[in-house]
């Protein structure tokens, strides 16, 4: 889903009024229970609870085709290529809501209505996708991802959003990173629980086929329902605190200007060319990867399912750890150097030998944890703070870009030629980050050296 946590350095500068210091008006003598206090922790520890359930069913239901790769391609007589245009069209609406998302929720709607709106496109999408395999009509799949695909970006920001307006502070990276775990949470479940569901609901209804996987994925849609839910409730808790604390209502930070986009710096463009380059080879994999475990190792679909979401499980624990290592260290564009060659060898790994492929994907999960925390924030050290929405909105764009047309060239890859090309079609498309990482390097060494001076003057 293209690693909406890793925002944090635009969220960061945000003015939002913490909470902290401020007590509830009331009658002299008069005080609020501790779980009904804005002001106290165990309040704010509720409120995260909803916060981080938030996004659970967006995740849980994106990777739902790769949870499903087998039955997909037999129930609904898919090729590969088709059946990757699932991945694409959650892409396609994200290449323009990108630049517009914040936009709307802080001009139009406003975080509260904004988060629950994006929530209903969310729920709304995942149904008509399961509509579309139960009435075994694959048109209607795709609309229910493009429709998936316009709430599930722009609810990350939202998010995002409520995390720094309720927990701005010595607390954030806290929030951030516990919010990064229920998401890697909700996609890491998914893809060890659905084939199993998909099994029982074939056992009730008959047979497996297209009802049965149509019937798996509306289960699947109970899980968007429930961070509905959560949005209802996280509006009507900000509401109440606004009230109480006299607070106005929590804004993005991210302000849009394309023209923005013609005084981008050279450095920027070569972040963005890696960003695109490096998570093509990631998530296109992952949608892929149930059946090449299956073909290639031979290992049985809840064998697959499992090594194909350990890049997930390892994120959620290792994304804060490394994170903070980055922070410490600086020098980000040696730590996304590193992450680019441990990815190719992972990759390699994978496609020329026959390794255990658990130590190619636990190797796989590091990398990207570690270019997620060192890649994103190099956007903050190359272009002025009042060009970092544009920066980061354009970047979102063309990674979903990217995705989508990645996704189906890929399939159209494995179709015709087999895992083996797709992997060296992989591997290619990171030996070419390699080297835009160092042209990076060069290009940017004067910026990289205040990043290493700032860093040492802090510690």
């Amino acid at each position: 889903m293209a690693d909406h946590e890793e925002r944090r350095s635009l969220l960061g500068n945000q003015d939002e009024v913490s909470f902290r210091g401020r007590r509830p008006p009331g009658k002299p003598g008069t005080k609020l229970p501790a779980i009904c206090d804005p002001n106290h922790l165990l309040h704010r520890v509720l409120v995260l609870v909803f916060m981080c359930f938030l996004g659970f069913g967006s995740y849980f239901c994106y990777d739902n085709p790769a949870a499903l790769q087998t039955q997909f391609i037999k129930d609904l007589d898919l090729n590969t290529a088709k059946f990757m245009q699932l991945y694409a069209w959650y892409s396609w609406p994200n290449v323009v809501l990108c630049f517009f998302g914040g936009f709307l929720l802080d001009r139009v709607f406003g975080i509260r209505l904004g988060t629950i709106i994006f929530s209903f496109f969310v729920c709304v999408g995942q149904v008509i996708f399961a509509l579309g395999a139960l009435l075994n009509h694959f048109w209607l799949c795709e609309l229910g991802r493009f429709v998936f695909g316009v709430g599930g970006e722009s609810l990350a920001v939202a998010q995002n959003t409520y995390a720094v307006n309720w927990f701005k502070g010595k607390e954030l990276n806290l929030v951030f990173g516990l919010q990064l775990s229920m998401a890697r949470l909700g996609s890491t479940v998914n893809m060890n629980i659905m084939g199993w569901v998909y099994s029982k609901v074939a056992d009730l209804v008959g047979s497996p086929g297209y009802t049965a996987l149509g019937a798996s994925l509306m289960i699947a849609s109970v899980t968007c329902l429930f961070s509905l839910i959560c949005a209802l409730v996280l509006g009507y808790l900000d509401r109440r605190a606004e009230k109480i604390l006299h607070k106005e209502e929590g804004k993005t930070g991210e302000v849009i200007k394309l023209t923005d986009v013609k005084d981008f710096p050279l450095p920027l463009w070569l972040i963005f060319i890696i960003c695109v380059g490096y998570y093509v080879a990631i998530f296109p994999f992952i949608g892929l990867g149930q059946v090449f475990f299956i073909e290639k190792f031979n290992f049985s679909p809840a064998e697959a399912r499992a090594v194909n979401s350990i890049v997930y499980i390892i994120s959620a624990p290792a994304s804060p750890v490394l994170g903070f290592m980055v922070d410490k260290t600086g020098r980000n564009v040696i730590w996304v150097m590193i992450a680019v060659i441990t990815t190719l060898a992972a990759h390699m790994m994978l496609a020329f030998t026959f390794w255990n492929p658990w130590i190619a994907m636990s190797l796989l999960g590091v990398s990207y944890s570690l270019l997620a925390c060192a890649l994103w924030p190099m956007v903050a050290f190359v272009v002025p703070e009042h060009q970092l929405g544009t920066a980061y909105g354009f970047m979102q764009s063309i990674q979903n870009l990217g995705l989508a047309l990645i996704a189906m060239a890929a399939g159209t890859i494995l179709d015709t030629k087999g895992y083996l090309i797709l992997e060296v079609f992989f591997c290619t498309c990171i030996c070419s980050e390699y080297f835009v990482c160092v042209f990076l390097t060069f290009s940017a060494f004067d910026t990289l050296n205040l990043q290493k001076t700032a860093t040492s003057d802090e510690e």
